[in-house]
């Protein structure tokens, strides 16, 4: 008889299951609030917290308030016997499926091929080009992060470098190769609730203080289409520098 409690694969069934793409589900609204990929017993390893990847971020303390209520966080596995490649494009194909999800970024891929609606991709194909005139941070912002507010969406909370960040002119926010967005950063801060009311720590990260650019910077940024090597598909990363 199959163990439906096992929490991991015995390694002749990992080896035939090759790359998998999973989501996290939790069990008292059956919401899925993680899509993932990964293989060997990675699943399982998630499911538990055992991924120390961003021990403070929103997913985390989901999969913490799911075992401290007497709860096993669900999974399903959506597609296996996959390459990586290609468990890279159904993992940006779900994330893309469930809006309001606890990743952090979007897909791979999303970037530049994710769901659109067809005004948003006549805009992104005939817009121009931009041309940077100003030393530019560029942070790729999850739409569904959007829901809040774009300048909230933008300043917060990123893995980069303090000093180099500090010296950008404008900081533009790009949603699926497009500005969306341009802010002026006055300080970058830690991002701890002492810097940010109503925020929660997460360490090693950061965001900024600040207030939209003058419209001479939205004249120059928002609406345009950010150059090729900034949308290069497989590229996680959302920070990018025009320097």
């Amino acid at each position: 008889m199959i163990d439906t409690k096992t929490d991991s694969f015995p390694p002749e069934v990992a080896a035939k299951l090759q790359y998998y793409v999973y989501r996290l589900i939790d069990p008292r609204n059956g919401e899925t609030f993680y899509v993932g990929k990964g293989k060997g017993n990675r699943v399982f390893a998630h499911a538990r917290g055992d991924i120390e990847d961003d021990s403070l971020s929103e997913k985390m303390n989901r999969i913490r308030s799911i075992r401290v209520a007497g709860f096993d966080v669900a999974h399903v596995i959506h597609r296996h016997g996959l390459t990586e490649k290609s468990a890279f494009e159904v993992e940006a194909a779900l994330i893309d499926a469930y809006p309001g999800i606890t990743n952090i970024t979007d897909g791979h891929g999303n970037s530049e091929f994710g769901a659109m609606h067809s005004s948003e991709i006549l805009s992104r194909y005939s817009a121009e080009t931009v041309k940077f005139e100003h030393l530019a941070l560029l942070i790729n912002v999850n739409r569904s992060a959007l829901e809040s507010s774009l300048y909230e969406a933008t300043r917060f909370a990123w893995r980069l470098n303090k000093q180099k960040a500090g010296q950008a002119e404008v900081v533009l926010a790009v949603v699926q190769g497009l500005i969306v967005g341009a802010f002026l950063a006055k300080e970058w801060l830690e991002a701890t609730p002492a810097n940010f009311p109503g925020k929660e720590a997460i360490d090693g990260r950061y965001g900024f203080v600040g207030c939209e650019a003058p419209l001479e910077f939205q004249k120059l940024y928002v609406g345009k289409r950010t150059p090729e090597e900034f949308r290069k598909r497989g590229a996680s990363n959302p920070i990018k520098y025009s320097w």
